[in-house]
């Protein structure tokens, strides 16, 4: 079990253990010395979002890093999914994202990519928890003063990602006349993503462009897509698009402000990749949270739909272990393999927009072949966390369900990753049916293990 590191690295309030200052140090320390290996490495790159604790875990971030012999190349504000790539672009041992995502300023987090770009193991992850936990006990490795790391900035970080971003659309298409309502999140993709889709020739409007380190996903970003969805309809643009703060994940909003999630886009996007030969073995990843309706879609038009666990990571972990090349989540986490090795919100809009473009269809023109089925879910905090297979009432009723179901709908029932929660979600043609079913199992558990 990991100590500190959760679904996507280390997360918490900051200023609470274990996202302090002191902490931050000796994760860095433990990083530093858990990439170099036993060889003489070079360097870590490190990045952040907007939040006004990213100075401070920044800074502790790299005395760490250099504390162990290791440089530190700092690259400021910029998209999570940038740091990935920059870490390959540079040939860079790991990298460090200062986020935490779609949670509000007064939180941060603490993750790591390989120097393939690629988010860690969790083996990997456990190790770094075991030196960390050695540092702040004082098992401290001592490193001479002529091999302390140095710390530097570059300034062709955005430069480069623009770039890169451009790049995913084919050379013989462009957005010019597009009209896009783009919202930012008031956070690390306030920059480089309109000048991406300006440069590309697109006609943008942009909300969420004024950070001041307290703002990020308050009222605007993937979270809150019915302020670009106001203004698409007010100015009668083409598509609506809304980063969440660290830009890795997106969510739409079609000419009529009716909102697009992950696993629409998704879709649209491997119908088209199969059209064009694209699509590796005809197959998509999504997580068990994606809908029932989105599968049977998928499933008739030869589609094949493998689901993993809840997280980009193991989305990724599924697509490489497949060979398949487009996977992602219902929140808008999405992974274009071909393109990026993490979920990459700016890569994941050039490829809705290059559909677009290439069918000369509006989105919700595109969308239509999916069709959802309704779905219930229900969040209760429980006592404790209790095997359901040993809840023996709850277990049998769940089994009953999935049997009433099968065909037209299924139920899933797991814990939180992070809280003593259950979540029960069930889906099917008949909403007042999966809603019954729903209620009747979570009472069953709250009722075995007892109601927090």
């Amino acid at each position: 079990m990991r100590k500190y590191f959760g679904t996507d690295g280390v997360r918490g309030k900051a200023n609470v253990f274990p996202m302090t200052a002191s902490f931050a140090l000796r994760l860095g320390q433990a990083a530093a010395q858990q990439f170099k290996n036993g060889k003489k490495a070079h360097r870590i790159v490190v990045g952040k979002d907007t939040r006004i604790s990213g100075y401070m875990f920044e800074n502790a971030l790299v005395a760490g890093i250099c504390s162990m012999g290791v440089d530190a190349v700092q690259i400021g504000v910029i998209p999570t999914p940038a740091i990935a790539f920059i870490t390959r672009s540079l040939r860079a041992d790991a990298g460090v994202v200062i986020s935490a995502s779609h949670n509000p300023y007064y939180d941060n987090g603490i993750k790591f990519f390989s120097s393939e770009g690629l988010k860690l193991p969790d083996e990997v992850e456990l190790a770094i928890e075991q030196k960390t936990d050695s540092m702040v006990h004082g098992g401290e490795v001592s490193i001479s003063a002529e091999n302390i790391g140095k710390a530097y900035r570059i300034d062709t970080a955005v430069g480069r990602y623009v770039e890169f971003v451009k790049s995913s659309l084919d050379k013989d298409l462009d957005l010019m006349g597009m009209k896009i309502v783009m919202d930012c999140a008031n956070g690390s993709a306030y920059r480089v993503a309109p000048m991406a889709m300006m440069e590309l020739g697109a006609n943008v409007t942009t909300i969420g462009v004024e950070p001041n380190g307290t703002n990020i996903n308050d009222g605007v970003g993937s979270v809150h897509p019915e302020k670009s969805a106001e203004l698409v309809r007010k100015q009668g643009a083409d598509v609506g698009i809304s980063f969440d703060g660290d830009a890795d994940r997106v969510i739409f909003t079609d000419e009529n402000g009716e909102v697009v999630d992950g696993d629409i886009i998704m879709g649209i996007c491997a119908r088209q990749m199969k059209l064009e030969g694209r699509l590796n073995k005809n197959t998509l990843v999504a997580t068990v949270m994606s809908n029932y309706g989105f599968e049977k879609s998928m499933n008739g038009i030869g589609i094949n739909l493998e689901r993993c666990a809840v997280g980009d990571r193991y989305v990724l972990a599924k697509m490489l272990e497949g060979g398949y090349n487009i996977g992602g989540e219902q929140s808008g986490h999405m992974i274009f393999s071909d393109y990026n090795t993490t979920g990459d919100g700016m890569v994941s809009a050039i490829q809705l927009l290059k559909v677009m473009r290439r069918t000369g269809k509006r989105l919700s023109e595109l969308k239509q072949f999916i069709e959802l089925f309704p779905q219930v879910l229900i969040n209760e905090m429980v006592e404790k966390k209790v095997p359901l297979e040993e809840l023996t009432a709850s277990a049998a009723l769940i089994r009953k369900a999935e049997e009433k179901l099968k065909g037209r709908g299924r139920v899933l029932v797991r814990y939180s990753g992070t809280e003593n929660k259950i979540r029960v979600m069930t889906e099917g043609d008949d909403h007042d049916e999966i809603t019954e079913i729903a209620q009747d199992i979570t009472k069953s558990i709250t009722d075995e293990i007892g109601r927090k």
